[in-house]
């Protein structure tokens, strides 16, 4: 009984597993793996260390994107599930959780190497930023497989060699790829950023939105939406060309529109959100709070490369620096430090610190000891040395400072602002020397150079501004030396000698050429009508033109503008001798006597009311016959004899005082209006 009923429990238990791996298959090829997941763990509880259902309760989880879960049962059951049958499950699960350096050497353990792992080798080995040994990899992927998923294989190619260019400053080969869809185009527009490419890198940016447009719009269950969520990151890469080429109100303008459609990839909205800080820099300080928010989402740290997270926090620094958050701006500068010790910006953003801080003394000793520990940096920690030396007025230390780098000391940048500076302090023993070793490295390394040339002919012309004649005879007359057919040169040594040597000079001067020889084609009319001519040629072209035109047309007759004659006094006498004051105000003329007092028009209204003044008998009609005149009348001057030495209108002087004061009065009202 026990063994009959053990072989109807076993056949039973036979039949329940083959019809649960029915419904186990018909679940994997419907896609339904939550449902094959339970068939499979039925299966389980009936075989507990059978292979086949292990492994397909791993793909299952896998499908459901259980991957700790599906890594927990491959390591539960090590022995039954060996590297040889489940190494790429294994892997897939600790590239997908992010344990790339796991997933690694799962790969690598790996006794046999299928197509599926060296697929998963290329993805490990590009998150790894290995890029020379992700590129061997798909190069030898592409060259040895021949199935459907051979565009995939281009597309991760090129985003190898683009990654290749923008972060490891690689120029990259041509691969003989065609740009048949928008993810190669797009590509490759990142590999010409990286080149400086910018414009062309634009134009292909433009080419993929329309290859992206065209791809998506033919599937009728894709929404416009949808189409603008794919743009996003063609978009976010436009934007960033027109950062780059200095339009930055058009960037932060498509950096914005493509924030409000809310996109899903969080690494695309962490690095926006960092380029719009550095377009804001100290300015809109709220914003960039707002926009730090975005580079710290969850999962951000996966989905950029090691530089780009590591400027966002170069970044996160300088905006805690400008929000005055002093603590904060030390614990993230150090944190970066910490991370990077041979990386330069940790260190200038504590010494920035420290500087708002007022502590220069203490940002100087930082950077002094970074220069001493990393000499490769020394050169760009002592330029911000000498310049904070510069702000604190030492600019006698900062020379000296700058001075003590070597490989930059025969720069003409580096001389000329080293001599800048002597002056300004009134060194010249000192802006000379400077002169004097970098002329002697170029005599040493790049004799006869154009920069040699130009340092002895600037170091003469400073000594010679400066007294130092003899030394700046000296350096023009090696000047000459090279090159006896410059006349300039010539001409300056001639002028420096005329000031010390004049027989010197006038020797000199029978090596100029004559001005027979030098022939000097100048346009006189172009010259002096150029924009910095002091003498300026009146523009005449016109009129002499229209001059010409009404000559040549009316005969060589000359026409002469008459002049008009002058308007005379309508009582004018030829006879009579102008008066020669007539030019001369009334009061200024020898004959003024001055007004008569006692007229009627003074006496109306002055004294009491009702008062009589001294003139009130002329106002009496009965004595006017008796009394005397005391003006001429109207016509006077008419009736007296022609004989007599008659001074017309306008040429005589007023003969009585009403017409006097009537012009002075006239003044005085003028002169009154004016007052006001």
């Amino acid at each position: 009984m026990a063994a009959a009923g053990g072989g109807s429990g076993g056949g039973a238990a036979a039949a329940a597993a083959a019809a649960l791996w029915s419904e186990v298959n018909r679940c994997g090829q419907n896609g339904d793996f939550a449902r094959a997941l339970k068939s499979v763990n039925k299966i389980l509880q009936i075989s507990k260390d059978d292979v086949t259902a292990l492994q397909c309760k791993v793909v299952c989880l896998i499908q459901n994107g259980s991957f700790k879960e599906a890594l927990s049962v491959i390591n539960t059951h090590t022995k039954v599930l060996t590297s040889d049958i489940i190494a790429f499950e294994k892997a897939y699960c600790e590239y997908r959780l992010n344990r790339i350096e796991n997933a690694l050497k799962t790969i690598q353990s790996a006794s046999q190497q299928t197509d599926k792992l060296k697929e998963l080798y290329g993805q490990v080995l590009y998150r790894l930023e290995r890029y020379d040994d992700c590129l061997a990899a798909y190069r030898d992927l592409i060259r040895n497989s021949q199935d459907e998923y051979e565009e995939e294989r281009k597309t991760n190619l090129s985003a190898v060699v683009a990654a290749q260019s923008t972060w490891e400053r690689v120029v990259p080969e041509d691969l003989g790829l065609r740009e048949a869809t928008y993810e190669l185009c797009y590509n490759t527009a990142c590999a010409l950023i990286g080149q400086g490419k910018l414009n062309e890198a634009m134009k292909k940016l433009q080419k993929a939105e329309e290859l992206c447009r065209q791809s998506l719009s033919e599937d009728s269950d894709v929404t416009e939406e949808d189409i603008e969520a794919e743009l996003a990151i063609i978009h976010g890469q436009m934007a960033y060309i027109m950062q780059l080429q200095g339009r930055t109100e058009d960037a932060l303008q498509l950096y914005n529109q493509i924030i409000k459609l809310k996109p899903t990839d969080v690494g695309l909205l962490a690095v926006i959100a960092n380029n719009i800080i550095t377009i804001n820099k100290d300015q809109n300080v709220f914003d960039s709070k707002k926009k730090v928010k975005l580079t710290n989402a969850e999962g951000v740290e996966h989905k950029l490369s090691k530089k780009q997270l590591q400027a966002i926090e170069f970044n996160k620094a300088l905006l805690a620096m400008y929000t005055n958050q002093a603590d904060q701006c030390r614990k993230l500068s150090a944190s970066l430090q910490s991370q990077s010790p041979e990386h330069l910006l940790p260190v200038l953003i504590q010494a920035a610190q420290l500087c708002r801080e007022k502590q220069h003394a203490k940002a100087i000793g930082l950077l002094q000891d970074f220069a001493d520990q990393h000499p490769a940096s020394a050169a760009e920690i002592k330029l911000t040395m000498a310049q904070l030396k510069i702000a604190q007025g030492s600019v006698t230390k900062a020379c000296i400072i700058l001075r003590s780098i070597e490989e930059l000391q025969h720069k003409p940048g580096m001389v000329s602002a080293l001599v800048t500076m002597y002056s300004h302090e009134e060194d010249i023993d000192s802006a000379i020397e400077v002169f004097t070793q970098a002329i002697q490295w170029y005599q040493q390394f790049q004799a006869k150079s154009p920069v040699h040339l130009s340092l002895i002919r600037e170091a003469a012309n400073f000594k010679l501004k400066h007294g130092r004649k003899k030394e700046a005879i000296s350096d023009l007359e090696e000047l000459w030396k090279q090159n006896p057919k410059d006349v300039h040169t010539l001409a300056q040594l001639i002028s420096a000698y005329s000031l010390v040597d004049p027989e010197k000079a006038k020797v000199l001067s029978k090596h100029l050429p004559s001005s027979d020889t030098m022939s000097l084609k100048v346009d006189v009319d172009a010259l002096e009508n150029s924009h910095g001519a002091t003498y300026v040629r009146k523009k005449a072209g016109k009129l002499a033109g229209d001059s010409q035109q009404k000559e040549q047309g009316q005969g060589d007759v000359k026409k002469k503008k008459k002049k008009k004659k002058g308007k005379l006094p309508k009582n004018y006498d030829p006879k009579v001798t102008p008066d020669p004051e007539r030019w001369l105000p009334m009061r200024e003329r020898s004959y003024y006597r001055g007004r008569k007092k006692g007229k009627k028009k003074d006496q109306v209204g002055k004294g009491t009311q009702g008062s009589t003044t001294a003139g009130s008998s002329e106002l009496d009609a009965s004595r006017t016959a008796s009394s005397p005149p005391t003006s001429p009348r109207p016509g006077s001057a008419a009736a007296v004899s022609a004989t007599s030495n008659v001074i017309p209108p306008r040429h005589q002087k007023p003969a009585g005082a009403p017409a006097t004061k009537k012009k002075q009065q006239q003044k005085k009202k003028k002169g009154g209006k004016g007052g006001w």
